[in-house]
């Protein structure tokens, strides 16, 4: 199978050098790079030092200067993984639309809603059927985290579309003796999971910041679990989706794992960090602080409260304090954790 990833990042290199690792079944993988000096430092090098250094390019990786010319080649692949953040997604979108190849995302997130018009930010799907309608099209998530996959670290992900054969391609593409990948026809679910998992992992980072404890961690991920469930119900998903990898499995290892870009921010923020000092000290994109506005807005004109993501918001543009956002969580009212007024427009 011959198979392009867009984008040299940190996961689209570790999902690159896993397709390509594969032993007998290993397929012929081409990684794209837009800037021409990544490419020639991936090819002198055979690593990727900014994203993932230490763990070697595989030989057999192709490296692809990725220039808007160079697009046309991507006819003759079998498949086409886009691995830029969320914010490149609608560009890139646009540009593969005309494609007789099924592709597939990795960015997790919200587009901005600042960047909308009306002002509501799409995730992934909503963004190709406006730009790209007649692509065949899918997501691959699920906890994940891109230097233990380049490692061939064991990793189970969800592929998801609503394509059968899709799904089936993509499990051809990426299962491998250290990579599981489960089919799904629930992209709406599995993209609310991994979106509202990143604004979660702030609000779980914050709370270790601040050496709350085991108990308030314990229960800040059950708690947002509920909100990303309810949240994503409203918006058509099914509920069981958020029992599974893409849910609570992604939410637990982006909330308490180290590599994990947005639970740094919030235990920087918690230090007393600025919101641009701890998204510089990243030297990555942390999509929870792109998206956790654009989360809070959808569900308010869906009238379903989420308390945890609106105090990570609030932090997020200057209207709380650490110590503040935490009180405002624990001064909330009393109520049961399940039965009458439990379901899906429940509340904290």
């Amino acid at each position: 199978m011959k198979i392009a990833v867009l984008g040299a990042g940190a996961w689209g290199t570790a999902l690159a050098i896993s397709a390509c690792a594969k032993g007998t079944n290993s397929h012929a993988v081409g990684l794209w790079a837009r800037d021409l000096q990544q490419v020639q430092s991936l090819s002198q090098q055979r690593t990727n030092t900014r994203y993932l250094g230490g763990v070697a390019l595989p030989a057999a990786l192709d490296l692809v200067h990725w220039t808007p010319g160079a697009t046309v080649q991507l006819a003759d692949q079998d498949l086409v993984v886009v691995a830029t953040p969320m914010a490149a997604l609608r560009q890139v979108l646009g540009q593969l639309r005309d494609l007789p190849v099924p592709v597939v995302w990795l960015c997790k997130g919200f587009e901005s809603a600042r960047a909308q018009t009306p002002a509501e930010g799409l995730m992934a799907h909503e963004i190709a059927r406006q730009c790209a309608p007649g692509l065949q099209v899918g997501v691959l998530s699920g906890p994940s985290f891109a230097l233990e996959v380049a490692r061939g670290q064991p990793t189970a992900l969800v592929a998801a579309s609503r394509h059968p054969q899709l799904r089936a391609l993509l499990v051809r593409a990426f299962h491998s003796p250290s990579l599981r990948v489960y089919g799904s026809d629930d992209v709406v679910g599995v993209e609310v999971g991994g979106a509202v998992k990143n604004v979660l992992a702030i609000a779980t980072g914050l709370c270790d910041g601040l050496q709350l404890g085991m108990n308030a961690r314990a229960a800040l991920i059950t708690r947002g679990l509920s909100e990303m469930t309810r949240f994503g119900v409203a918006l058509g998903a099914r509920a069981e989706t958020f029992m599974g990898l893409s849910g609570l499995g992604d939410l637990v290892l982006t909330a308490t794992g180290d590599l994990s870009r947005n639970r740094r921010v919030g235990l920087a923020l918690a230090q007393g960090q600025t919101l641009v000092q701890a998204v510089e000290s990243l030297g990555h994109v942390a999509e929870g602080v792109v998206c956790a506005r654009t989360v809070v807005l959808r569900a308010r004109r869906l009238a379903v409260d989420l308390p945890v993501c609106a105090a990570v918001n609030e932090l997020l543009e200057g209207r709380l304090d650490a110590p503040q956002a935490v009180a405002a969580l624990m001064a909330r009212e009393a109520r049961d954790e399940t039965g009458p007024g439990s379901g899906p427009q429940a509340t904290l």
